[in-house]
């Protein structure tokens, strides 16, 4: 029993967890208006989006893949893949009062938010978050340069801003105000379920131990 028990232990340092991928939204379905809506999956459960749609440029077919670069504006601290991995972009300009929200039927954990051409070079526009966002990666795009966005406190700014935030703690809606400012647009990710799989190692420690565990029951029978 005690070897028994050992074995197991080792199995279970063996096992290494396999860390999560960043997984984004796949926006299916977009209503465009001041009060628009969007729907989609994220890692399996559906999210759905209530504010401001633009209308001509939001992307639910993976059309704006090719926007969301370099990558190395959009991949950085905890985000291990862009959103260019999926390719869609609800986009807005903030000329509407109100509020969005993103609505999530499962709640998530440390959602991570990303932000394209948030922002001209002159004239900096904003999102004010109801949590604290955290800065991840930032950068220029391929489209119109500029620069990473910046955050303070709830609200992230940008001058012609891109880049990654995340927020901190388990949610089931994220909801921000933004400002007046044309064409510049969001999607949301979270890390996807982690997976444990065993090393090369693990599998032949777990052959030793079902071939030790034969001897032993024939020793006692």
């Amino acid at each position: 029993m005690r070897w028994t028990l050992s074995l197991a232990g080792a199995l279970l340092v063996a096992a290494a967890p396999v860390s999560a991928q960043t997984v984004w939204t796949d926006w299916t379905s977009a209503s465009p208006g001041s009060g628009g809506s969007a729907a989609g999956t994220l890692d399996g459960s559906a999210v759905s989006y209530s504010g401001q749609v633009l209308g001509g440029v939001t992307y639910t077919n993976g059309g704006f893949a090719s926007s969301w670069a370099p990558s190395t504006s959009f991949v950085g601290g905890t985000v291990t893949a862009g959103p260019a991995s999926v390719g869609d972009i609800i986009a807005l300009n903030g000329a509407a009062p109100g509020t969005n929200t993103l609505s999530f039927a499962t709640p998530v954990t440390n959602p991570v938010f990303a932000i394209w051409s948030l922002g001209q070079p002159r004239t900096p526009a904003s999102f004010t978050f109801d949590a604290t966002p955290t800065f991840q990666v930032g950068g220029p795009n391929v489209s119109y340069g500029g620069s990473a966005i910046t955050v303070s406190g709830n609200t992230v700014s940008g001058l012609e801003g891109n880049g990654v935030v995340q927020f901190l703690g388990t949610f089931s809606s994220l909801s921000w105000t933004n400002t007046l400012e044309h064409y510049y647009g969001f999607t949301v990710g979270v890390a996807g379920t982690t997976a444990v799989i065993p090393e090369p190692g693990t599998w032949a420690l777990m052959g030793l131990g079902l071939a030790a565990l034969g001897v032993a029951r024939r020793r006692r029978q």
